[in-house]
């Protein structure tokens, strides 16, 4: 049986971004679509399956619509809808080919209230849905347009109702009343939400105080009567969504119009994939271009560029098409502080000279030199690993605080040696890890003064939190004046101010497989490429080894090589080789499992791992391979620091 080919809104989502989505959003055997792919687990991650759970305990007597199929559904709809009040969860309404299923809907007699719960972090405080310059604010955008869909297609089954329209969101102004909110609402192994209350937890009370209720009826007015924003040029409402779907009921691509959007399409396959590429495919529709036209990289991947919408429009659409004046003005020569901006931009695009190179990349020695002749050995390498979720976990938590539930520490002396000197992960639900976390980590760097070094300001930001939580928790625990007085020598503007080796990257170091960027996982790769010295050291079987640099979590007589150099001189990526290692350690062979714990293997999810072990009813086994993974990925990201400063030193030498 054919399935029918309804605008949905997610559908009506794909196409505001980008009409020509559309063709591509349903063929996920043959297009790549990382957003599809990560959709679970970035609801999981920011806990929005829990967020539709509490919502619907703001409305006892609500009826959800089970049916399974489009029909089903929307037949069970019209007979609840019969019903003079009631109050219906996923109510299905289907007018042509536009096809809803709405969050809640509340009818009273002629009226109906329709409610989109989101995740998305609201503060009633400062509601901040209009932006500065008037308008609605672009990051509320398009949770008012998706509502704004709903509500025209409600209006056009239900012409002669009255319709109000409300999104219902975490309130980031209120507190938690009780603890363990995350395991009132456990996720089983077919991805549903359990619901476990508590005896006597007024749970409309709860739902009442932790989500805000607000009505946008003007925003969507706004949205159905003024032209929406596209690619290729404003359209009327109506039009563009009757337009979308006929070329989706007809399976038909709509024509792309390329512009700066084009840079966050997920339909973008990398060389080589068994999919397809969507993103691809449209630049080769809309310019002509065949494969070789992507060699070189387009004005998509400028660095921090913001004038690339621009350059598209004036026909300037790869890097070696950029003029220095599309640039900007800027000093030929880097300056005291380093590369700026400009300059980091204008290598991308012209390459390195001679005057800069130093065997195909550029490294400000005289800078770099200045910078750690601050450093105070031994050296402290800290990476931290935190959670946010739209419903707290503790009593008088606000939704989206920080949980720091991990961290890892590599220690450089100044022989030269190193070793991966200590870890903490605290995963267990219901128990709050920040203050743990905080005194594990004054007790491992208050061993000395040496410098203390992050990636970026992430750490930093959640250091200066804790302080907070400490400061107004009521219940804050008896070393909470020794913590603070700790922590504030690490932030910035103490006297221990951690040092962060992003920032030092950015002004002294470029390599063009980086593409201007700086985050560790494209600096480390870059760097493997031009160190001798980490090539030498990392082929080597040393880490973990007896003799060798001692780790928490690859401890092996033979050791562990983390580099292999390929007969052309390639060097592998060490996070290519650990989402390897970690696929092949967490996976039971289960193929529901494969799916989930690959992803955790990705690095950078470790949220999403956190969440799994607050959420999830997983078995010891599967806990402990995930906890496995989060300490491996932890130790390689402070180890990368460490390789990175090595190779720096190299140079300073070299």
């Amino acid at each position: 049986m054919t399935t029918p080919r309804y605008l949905t809104k997610s559908r009506f989502k794909l196409a505001v971004d980008c009409p020509t989505k559309l063709f591509y959003g349903d063929k996920r055997k043959e297009y790549r679509d990382t957003m599809a792919e990560n959709a679970f687990l970035a609801m999981l991650a920011e806990g929005g399956h829990q967020v539709g759970a509490l919502a619907k305990l703001r409305y006892p007597g609500g009826i959800e619509v089970e049916g399974l199929s489009h029909a089903e559904a929307e037949a069970q709809t019209q007979k609840y809808l019969r019903c003079e009040n009631v109050v219906l969860f996923e109510p299905a309404i289907r007018v042509g080919d536009f096809f809803i299923r709405i969050d809640v809907l509340v009818k009273s007699g002629n009226q109906f209230e329709l409610i989109e719960v989101k995740a998305k972090s609201y503060n009633s405080l400062s509601p901040n849905i209009e932006g500065k310059r008037g308008g609605i604010n672009s990051k509320m955008l398009p949770y008012i347009q998706d509502a704004a869909f709903q509500t025209w297609v409600l209006r056009q089954a239900y012409p002669a109702a009255q319709i109000t329209t409300s999104l219902m969101m975490p309130d980031k102004a209120q507190l938690a009343p009780v603890d363990g909110i995350n395991q009132m609402f456990k996720i089983n192994e077919n991805s549903d939400v359990e619901v476990r209350i508590p005896h006597g937890m007024d749970t409309k009370a709860l739902a009442d105080t932790l989500l805000a209720k607000v009505c946008v009826d003007r925003y969507v007015e706004q949205i159905l009567n003024q032209p929406l924003d596209l690619p290729g040029g404003p359209a009327i409402f109506g039009d563009a969504v009757a337009s979308w779907a006929e070329a989706y009921l007809n399976d038909q691509r709509i024509v792309p119009v390329i512009g700066a959007q084009c840079g966050g399409c997920q339909f973008k396959a990398a060389p080589g994939d068994a999919l397809k590429s969507g993103f691809h495919e449209c630049w080769k529709m809309a310019n002509g271009w065949g494969d070789q036209d992507f060699d070189g990289g387009t004005v998509l991947d400028l660095w921090n560029f913001h004038g690339k919408q621009k350059l598209i429009d004036q026909g300037v659409l790869k890097i070696s098409q950029v003029t220095r004046d599309d640039i900007g003005e800027f000093d030929d020569e880097s300056n005291v502080d380093g590369l700026n901006r400009k300059q980091r931009q204008w290598l991308q695009v012209s390459g390195i000279p001679d005057t800069y190179n130093c065997g195909g990349f550029y490294f400000d020695r005289a800078l770099a030199a200045v910078e750690m002749s601050r450093w105070r050995f031994p050296l402290h390498f800290i990476d931290f690993e935190t959670s946010t979720v739209a419903l707290p976990f503790y009593k008088g938590m606000r939704p989206y605080e920080p949980l720091a539930f991990q961290f890892s520490h590599h220690i450089m002396e100044a022989d030269g040696s190193v070793r991966h000197d200590g870890q903490f992960l605290c995963v267990e639900p219901g128990v709050f890890p920040n203050y743990r976390f905080a005194q594990a980590l004054k007790d491992a760097l208050d061993k000395d003064n040496g410098s203390v070094f992050m990636w970026s300001h992430h750490e930093n930001t959640i250091l200066a939190k804790i302080i907070e939580q400490l400061a107004e928790d009521t219940s804050r625990p008896d070393n909470a004046e020794a913590l603070t007085s700790f922590i504030k020598r690490l932030i910035k503007g103490g006297d221990r101010a951690m040092v962060d080796l992003c920032t030092m990257a950015e002004k002294t170091f470029f390599h063009p497989d980086t593409k201007g960027g700086n985050s560790i996982k494209v600096v480390l790769p870059a760097i493997l490429k031009v160190s001798d010295v980490l090539r030498e050291k990392y082929s080597q079987p040393i880490y973990g080894s007896p003799d060798g640099i001692s780790s928490c979590n690859f401890s092996s007589p033979d050791g562990f090589a983390w580099i292999e150099i390929a007969k052309d001189g390639a060097s592998s990526d060490p996070y290519a080789k650990l989402k390897q290692l970690a696929i092949d350690m967490i996976s039971s062979g289960s193929r529901e499992d494969e799916g989930h714990d690959s992803i955790i293997a990705e690095g950078g999810a470790a949220a999403t791992a956190y969440a799994r072990l607050q959420f999830e009813e997983l078995d010891d086994r599967s806990r402990e391979r995930i906890c496995s993974a989060l300490l491996r990925y932890c130790e390689l990201d402070t180890l990368a620091m460490v390789m990175v400063v090595q190779a720096w030193q190299g140079m300073q030498t070299s």
